[in-house]
């Protein structure tokens, strides 16, 4: 599944070039006894005393340093992964609670861009002025041996390979891009790929969590981040502090599930947005009604699928790109002036605005290089279940219920899902329900109109959890934690700075 974050994009556009700049040593650190555990295995007891040695990062108020952790938990001596991690420090006043670790999610968001570029300083005020505020990049991603797959002007060649496939020969050449995208994971990231499992980066995270001198884990995980610290709380119950999973992942769906519950919820956004944009007078779906919006949205996608536009540079703008962009804009709401923008310049035969959405979405930059955000999701969502297809013709037999679930995006999206068929590790992980006992309160947050995670799967994890606690947002756009409803916020501040979990089942809108 690709789970993408409006977090992610917001703390992207904040600006998070050039971190991780070396600088001069500082102060170190390392874990109390009672940080570190009795309960850690003799094997693994090297990596829990390390000691940190914080730097500046380049970037005023964080710190930087570098951890170690087991390249493979089931043979700890066989090599070591080398994790970044940042913090801000708690600015004060009021007694210091400990460190608050983010996930923007992912798989393979950046939390070191995330907690620099938007946590460490679009936070609530009270919330950094008490937590160290805190992030690794998981294994393989960003500044942590990340996995690389393509070159740039192969990636620009694999956004664009038709993704509808209409006969054989494009359904042939959308297998084979599929191999050649794993094929290239495996030749440049061999080493790693089978070791970037969301098991693997939790565990990692309890090393960083008793290197911190913290007994417990308090953090904050949005989107797939909250897997990451379901599956935390999982494996390390007693350990938990106070944890908030925002846009919440169901871990107990299987992948061709998944990957269905999200192709409705991309279709219950645009159903929102069709309904807004019809109410504005330059509309370029129309004006008629929401239904009539997605039949012009179907549209636009056919005639580029058969006649891409330019957009100003040497890419075309097709049907896969396009659709790319309109599902970025699903993530917040405040991008839907300009996706009607973009539409509509679309349709006059200027693909560029669509073509800007993509991009921010792909994580591309203007001279055609890509973060890794792409490479570690494939990585992590292939090793964490088994493949939703196995082949072309399993997908056949499902797109009736993809198109079921989203008249606009479900042929696309089901086709997308074959992408772990070729993969060359074989899934580690498997779909199960994570229930936690013995952990303290954990606050689950859904949107009901989330594009990404959907409200049920919210529902269902704080179903799972023993001790979990559902707040709901009744709005639009993907997360719920700092993007303007008081309620939402007042209710997650109190559980941080008081440790007051909200009343189960509270709604905010």
């Amino acid at each position: 599944m690709e789970t993408r974050r409006l977090l992610r994009i917001l703390a992207t556009g904040l600006g998070t070039a050039g971190l991780l700049v070396s600088g001069c040593s500082g102060g170190g650190s390392a874990p109390s006894a009672s940080a570190t555990g009795s309960a850690v295995a003799e094997e693994l007891r090297p990596y829990y005393t390390q000691k940190l040695r914080w730097r500046d990062c380049g970037v005023e108020g964080f710190q930087c340093t570098t951890m170690k952790a087991p390249l493979d938990y089931a043979r700890p001596d066989g090599g070591d992964v080398d994790l970044a991690v940042a913090r801000k420090k708690a600015t004060g006043p009021g007694e210091r609670i400990g460190s608050l670790l983010v996930n923007p999610g992912g798989p393979g968001g950046s939390a070191i861009g995330y907690l620099q570029g938007y946590a460490g300083i679009g936070y609530p005020a009270p919330v950094r002025a008490r937590y160290d505020m805190v992030a690794v990049d998981p294994r393989g991603v960003a500044r942590s041996e990340p996995v690389e797959c393509l070159t740039g002007k192969e990636m620009d060649a694999y956004t664009q390979v038709d993704q509808t496939p209409d006969d054989p020969a494009e359904t042939a050449a959308l297998k084979e891009a599929y191999g050649a995208f794993a094929a290239g994971c495996e030749k440049r990231s061999g080493k790693i790929l089978p070791h970037v499992s969301t098991v693997e980066t939790a565990r990692d995270m309890d090393i960083l969590r008793g290197l911190l001198g913290d007994e417990k884990l308090h953090y904050v995980g949005a989107s797939y981040g909250t897997f990451l610290g379901a599956t935390y709380a999982d494996l390390f119950p007693r350990r938990v502090g106070r944890l908030v999973l925002d846009g919440a992942m169901d871990p107990s769906l299987p992948a061709i599930d998944v990957n269905r519950d999200q192709t409705a919820g991309f279709e219950t956004a645009f159903q929102s947005f069709a309904a807004d944009c019809v109410q504005q007078r330059e509309c370029p779906l129309g004006t008629a009604s929401a239904d009539a919006a997605a039949r012009a949205m179907k549209k636009l996608f056919a005639e580029l699928d058969a006649e891409p536009v330019p957009t100003g540079e040497s890419r075309m703008l097709g049907e896969s790109l396009a659709t790319t962009g309109v599902i970025a804009a699903m993530y917040d709401e405040a991008a839907w002036p300009q996706l009607r923008e973009a539409v509509a310049g679309a349709q006059e035969g200027d693909g560029s605005g669509l073509l800007a959405l993509a991009d921010s979405y792909y994580e591309r930059e203007p001279d055609g290089t890509y973060a890794n955000l792409m490479f570690a999701n494939s990585a992590v969502n292939c090793l964490d279940l088994a493949p939703a297809f196995t082949g072309p013709e399993a997908v056949e037999e499902a797109l009736p219920s993809f198109e079921k679930a989203s008249p606009v995006f479900g042929r696309g999206f089901a086709w997308a899902a074959l992408n772990c068929a070729s993969w060359p590790v074989p899934a580690t992980g498997e779909a199960h329900r994570i229930e936690a006992e013995g952990a303290g309160p954990v606050v689950v947050v859904g949107t009901t109109r989330d594009p990404a995670t959907p409200y049920r799967w919210a529902q269902g994890l704080a179903d799972q959890l023993s001790s979990g606690r559902l707040l709901t947002y009744e709005g639009d756009g993907h997360t719920a934690y700092g993007r303007g409803s008081d309620c939402v916020d007042t209710a997650i501040n109190t559980y941080l700075l008081e440790g007051t979990p909200p009343e189960d089942g509270k709604k905010c809108s």
